[in-house]
C-alpha cells in the first residue's frame, strides 16, 4: 500500500515538472509570433500605398485621352441649338414675309395655318427679345396682328353692307373666323358684337315704340322674328363662326336685353292702357318662351351645362305658343341655372299691382256672389250619414285663394305675392263678416219690463239650429285651411318678406266665430230648458208627501235635450271636437243654474228633499247620455265632461242630503254639514237653513253653532300646524285648506 502511494506521488511530480517547462515554451512562442504579424501589416501598407499611385496616375491618363472628346461633344450640342434657331429665324422671316402677302391677297385660308406657326416661332424667340433684330421681327408680327383684326372686321363690314345676304362668301368669312381666333380675344368679342347688333338692327326698327306691332297685344311677332332670324342664322352664319363662340345664343341674350327694355319704356309710357288680360297673356308668352329658350341652350359652352337635351330651333314657335297648362315655366318655378329665366319676365315685376287689383276686384264680386247665393239658396242641409256640411263659398273662395296665388308666384314671389297676401287677408275678413257672423241666429230678449230684468233669451228653429252648425264647421273649415295657405305663401315668398305673412289675426277671427257659435247654441238649449227649471221652483217642496217617479220638469228638460242636441250632433258630425266644446259648456252653465235654482225652492220638507234628490239622480243619469242622446249608437262621454257633471250634480245632491237630515241636535247638524259640504261660508250654510224653511230663531241657534264650529275647526287645525310634523303632511294640508277655501 506504501509502495503504491510513493508510485502514485512521483507519478504526480513528474507531471508537474513537465507542466512547468511547457509554460515556460509558450511564452516565447507567443512574442515570435506577434513580431511576425506585425512585419505583415507593414508589408500591406506598403503594397496599399502602390496600388493608390498606380490609381491616380490611371486617372490622370483617362483623363487626358477625354479631353479631346468632351470638347468635340459641346461643339455638336451648341451647333444643333445654332442650326435649329436659325432654322425658326428662316421660318420667321419667311413667314412674316408671306404673310404680308397673303393678308395682302386677303387668302385667309392659308394665312390661319401660317399665322398659327408664325405665333409659337415668336413665342420660341421670347428668351432672344434683347437682340435687336428678334425684337424688331416680334413687334411686326404683333402689328400685322392687329392689322390683319381689323382688316378682317373690315372685311365683314364690307361684305354685309355692300352685298346681299344672298352673295356672301361664307367659306372665306369661315377662314377669317379661323384666323381670329389665332388673334387677340378681343377681337372676336368686337367681331360678335357688331354681328349680333348687324342682325339685331331690324327688329330695333320693326319694333320700335311707335310701331303698332311693339305693344303687349302682339308681343308673340316679336319672338316670331326671332324664330326666323335663327333659321335663318342656321342657313348662314352657322356656317361662318365656329359652334364655341355660341353666337346665336348670344343673338338670343342681346334680343332679351333689348326687348327688356323697350317693353319696360313701353309700359312705363302707356300704364293707363295696362289691362290684366293682356299684362297675363304677355308674361304667359314671355315666359313660355324663355323657357324654350333655356332648354334649347341648356347645353351651352357660354352657362352651366344642365341635364335636359337641346332643343330644335323649329321648336321655338310651338313651344312659345304651347306653355304647359299644369305648371307653366317661369323664371320663379324653375331653377335659376340658364341666365334666359327671367332675362325679359323681369321687366313686369313691376307692373303686377295691375294683376292684384284685378284680384281684389275679381274677389270683392266674388263675395257679392256668395251673399245674393246664400240669400237665394240659404244654408245647405246636413245628410246625416255624411255628416255635417259647409257652406259651398267657402270652399269655391279658397280655391280661387289657390290658384291665384299660384299664378301670382309664377309672375313674382317678391313684393306683388307679399301684396296679394294683404287681398287675401282683406277679403277673409270679408267672408267672415258678411257670410259667417252676419248670418249666425240673432239673440232676443223677453218684452216687457219682466223681459228686461231676464237674461238675453235665444230661442232657434230647426232650421237655425242647422245653420248655426253649418257656420261653425264652415268657420272650423277655413281656419284649417287658412293655416295652411299661410304655411304655403311662406314657403313661395321670398326669405325677406317670410316674417311678413301674418294671418293670425284672420285665424283667431275664426276662432272667435267658432266659440259664438258653440255659445249661441248652449244658450238655446239653456233657454229651453229655463221653463222647466220655473217650473221646478213653482212646486211647493214643503207638502210633498211621498216620493215617486220623477218629476215632470225633469221630463221636460229630457225632452228638450232629445229634441236639441240630436240635431246639433248631426250636423256638427264633421267637427266632433266642437260638439264635445259644446256639451262641456252646457253643463258648465246649466249645473250652477240648475243649483241655484234649487236654493230658491223653500221651504223643502224631507220628503221633499227626497223627491227632489231623485230628480238630481235622474237629471245626472240624463246628463252623463246627453253626448248620445237619441243615437243608434251609443257612445261613452270624454272623461273630463264625466268629471264635470259628476262633480257638479254631486254637490246638490250632498245639498239634499243635508236638508233631509235633522237639525236637532244642531252641533250634529252642523258637523254633518262640515263633513259633506267642507263649506264654511256662512251665506251657503244660511240658504241651506232658509231652503230647509227653519223658524229664524232656529236659523239664529243654529248660525252660532255653524260659526262656533268653524272658528274652533280653524284653531284645531292651527294648533295641528303647529305641532312638529313632517315637512310633507304639513304642505298637504296647508293645500287642502286653501283649496277648501277657494270652493
Amino acid at each position: 500500500m506504501q509502495h503504491l502511494i510513493k508510485m502514485s506521488g512521483r507519478r504526480l511530480d513528474g507531471e508537474i515538472r513537465e507542466a512547468v517547462r511547457g509554460q515556460t515554451t509558450v511564452g516565447h512562442d507567443g512574442r515570435q509570433s506577434l513580431e511576425e504579424a506585425q512585419r505583415a501589416i507593414q508589408e500591406l501598407f506598403v503594397r496599399i500605398r502602390d496600388i493608390k499611385a498606380k490609381a491616380n496616375k490611371s486617372e490622370q491618363t483617362v483623363k487626358e485621352i477625354t479631353r479631346d472628346i468632351k470638347q468635340l461633344d459641346h461643339a455638336k450640342r451648341h451647333l444643333t441649338t445654332s442650326i435649329t434657331t436659325l432654322n425658326h429665324l428662316h421660318m420667321l422671316v419667311g413667314g412674316v414675309e408671306t404673310l404680308t402677302n397673303l393678308i395682302k391677297r386677303r387668302q385667309y385660308g392659308e394665312t390661319h395655318q401660317l399665322l398659327q406657326a408664325v405665333v409659337n416661332v415668336v413665342d420660341h424667340f421670347k428668351k432672344y427679345h434683347a437682340i435687336p433684330q428678334i425684337r424688331q421681327l416680334a413687334d411686326t408680327v404683333h402689328k400685322m396682328q392687329d392689322e390683319l383684326g381689323a382688316q378682317i372686321i373690315s372685311d365683314f363690314r364690307d361684305i354685309y353692307e355692300r352685298q346681299g345676304s344672298r352673295s356672301i362668301p361664307c367659306e372665306q368669312l369661315a377662314d377669317a373666323c379661323a384666323v381670329v381666333q389665332v388673334l387677340d380675344p378681343r377681337v372676336r368679342d368686337t367681331l360678335v358684337q357688331w354681328y349680333v347688333e348687324l342682325q339685331l338692327a331690324e327688329y330695333v326698327v320693326l319694333f320700335h315704340e311707335s310701331e303698332e306691332v311693339a305693344w303687349l297685344d302682339k308681343i308673340d311677332r316679336r319672338y316670331a322674328w326671332l324664330k326666323r332670324l335663327l333659321i335663318q342664322f342656321l342657313d348662314e352664319g352657322a356656317k361662318i363662326f365656329p359652334p364655341a363662340w355660341g353666337v346665336d345664343e348670344q343673338i338670343c341674350e342681346r334680343f332679351c336685353q333689348l326687348t327688356r327694355e323697350e317693353l319696360s319704356k313701353l309700359m312705363k309710357e302707356r300704364a293707363a292702357q295696362l289691362e290684366v288680360k293682356l299684362l297675363l297673356f304677355a308674361i304667359q308668352k314671355t315666359t313660355s318662351f324663355e323657357k324654350v329658350l333655356a332648354q334649347r341652350f341648356a347645353n351651352s359652352m357660354l352657362h352651366v351645362e344642365q341635364e335636359e337635351p337641346e332643343m330644335p330651333v323649329e321648336e321655338l314657335a310651338e313651344g312659345a305658343d304651347q306653355p304647359s297648362e299644369e305648371e307653366p315655366p317661369t323664371q320663379h318655378t324653375a331653377k335659376r341655372e340658364s341666365p334666359f329665366l327671367g332675362m325679359i319676365s323681369r321687366c313686369f315685376e313691376s307692373h303686377l299691382n295691375v294683376y292684384i287689383e284685378s284680384q281684389d276686384k275679381n274677389l270683392g264680386e266674388l263675395i257679392d256672389r256668395f251673399v245674393q247665393d246664400y240669400k237665394s239658396q240659404g244654408a245647405p242641409t246636413a245628410v246625416v250619414e255624411g255628416g255635417g256640411v259647409v257652406l259651398p263659398s267657402c270652399a269655391d273662395l279658397f280655391i280661387f285663394y289657390k290658384k291665384s296665388m299660384v299664378q301670382c308666384s309664377q309672375l313674382s314671389t317678391g313684393l306683388p305675392l307679399l301684396e296679394l297676401t294683404a287681398v287675401f287677408k282683406k277679403y277673409l275678413k270679408e267672408y267672415s263678416a258678411r257670410l259667417l257672423t252676419a248670418n249666425l241666429p240673432k239673440a232676443t230678449s223677453g218684452g216687457g219690463f219682466g223681459g228686461l230684468l231676464k237674461e238675453t233669451e235665444v230661442k232657434l228653429s230647426t232650421d237655425e239650429v242647422a245653420r248655426s252648425c253649418c257656420i261653425l264647421s264652415t268657420a272650423e273649415y277655413c281656419l284649417d285651411t287658412t293655416q295652411q295657405l299661410q304655411e304655403k305663401l311662406q314657403e313661395r315668398v321670398e326669405a325677406q318678406f317670410r316674417d311678413q305673412i301674418d294671418m293670425n289675426a284672420e285665424i283667431d277671427m275664426f276662432h272667435s266665430i267658432i266659440s259664438s257659435s258653440i255659445q249661441l247654441l248652449v244658450q238655446h238649449l239653456e233657454t229651453a230648458c229655463e221653463p222647466s227649471l220655473t217650473a221646478m221652483v213653482k212646486i211647493h217642496w214643503q207638502g210633498v208627501e211621498t216620493v215617486g217617479d220623477q218629476s215632470p220638469y225633469v221630463t221636460q228638460i229630457g225632452r228638450h235635450v232629445i229634441e236639441t242636441v240630436p240635431v246639433i250632433r248631426d250636423n256638427l258630425a264633421s267637427a266632433r271636437k266642437y260638439f264635445t266644446n259644446f256639451c262641456l259648456k252646457f253643463v258648465n252653465s246649466f249645473i250652477p243654474r240648475f243649483i241655484n235654482q234649487l236654493y230658491r225652492c223653500k221651504p223643502v220638507s224631507p220628503v221633499g228633499a227626497e223627491q227632489l234628490l231623485l230628480d238630481t239622480h235622474s237629471l245626472k243619469t240624463m246628463l252623463l247620455e246627453l253626448p248620445s242622446a237619441g243615437a243608434s249608437v251609443s257612445r261613452k262621454a270624454p272623461p273630463s265632461y264625466i268629471k264635470i257633471v259628476t262633480k257638479g250634480l254631486s254637490k246638490a245632491e250632498l245639498i239634499l242630503k243635508v236638508v233631509m237630515a235633522p237639525h236637532d241636535p244642531g252641533n250634529a247638524f252642523v258637523a254633518n254639514y262640515l263633513r259633506l259640504l267642507e263649506d264654511i261660508e256662512q251665506s251657503d250654510f244660511q240658504r241651506v237653513l232658509e231652503l230647509k224653511g227653519l223658524k229664524r230663531s232656529e236659523q239664529n241657534q243654529l248660525m252660532d253653532e255653524f260659526r262656533r264650529q268653524t272658528v274652533s275647526k280653524d284653531s284645531a287645525g292651527a294648533t295641528a300646524d303647529a305641532k312638529p310634523r313632517g315637512p310633507a303632511t304639513s304642505r298637504i294640508r296647508k293645500l287642502e285648506r286653501l283649496i277648501k277655501k277657494q270652493f
